[in-house]
């Protein structure tokens, strides 16, 4: 198992067949190496803030930097995992990208009200997929230049 401490990249995503495709493309290209996957909201809180099964495994100010999250899911959607995100000091700095299947424009205005980094709708077409999750990585991951602390 990776170190919990060195995550570049955590994936908040519940549907199967979506996290493969966004793990082997990120792999693909050679931006995987320090992922983690959060099958649903209640996990990624406790990956993120280092509680439940992650307490006493991780350091909460070891922050990812970059983290992908849907927000339909079960247990906590992606909206209130983004709220606790960004009114946490110690967290609200990271970048969020929301990357759902939802066009709805009040979760598109809700999101940004409380802080996402950016939106993308999930492209149905698989090559187009393919191609956003190269795009999104390279630039998060690599031309970003997060906050330092």
């Amino acid at each position: 198992m990776m170190n919990q401490n060195s995550v570049d990249l955590l994936l908040v995503e519940d549907n199967a067949a979506d996290a493969e495709l966004t793990i082997h493309e990120l792999r693909k290209n050679n931006m995987a190496n320090n992922l983690f996957h959060a099958e649903d909201g209640e996990e990624a809180l406790d990956f993120i803030f280092a509680t439940g099964k992650f307490a006493g495994q991780r350091d909460v100010l070891v922050r990812p930097r970059l983290i992908l999250l849907d927000i339909q899911m079960p247990k906590v959607n992606g909206i209130e995992v983004l709220q606790k995100i960004k009114e946490d000091p110690r967290t609200q700095a990271i970048p969020v990208v929301i990357l759902t299947s939802s066009k709805e424009d009040p979760d598109i205005q809700k999101c940004y009200a409380l802080g996402a980094n950016s939106y993308i709708v999930k492209p149905v077409n698989f090559e187009t997929f393919a191609h956003s999750i190269k795009n999104l990585g390279f630039y998060w991951l690599l031309l970003n230049q997060p906050p330092v602390g």
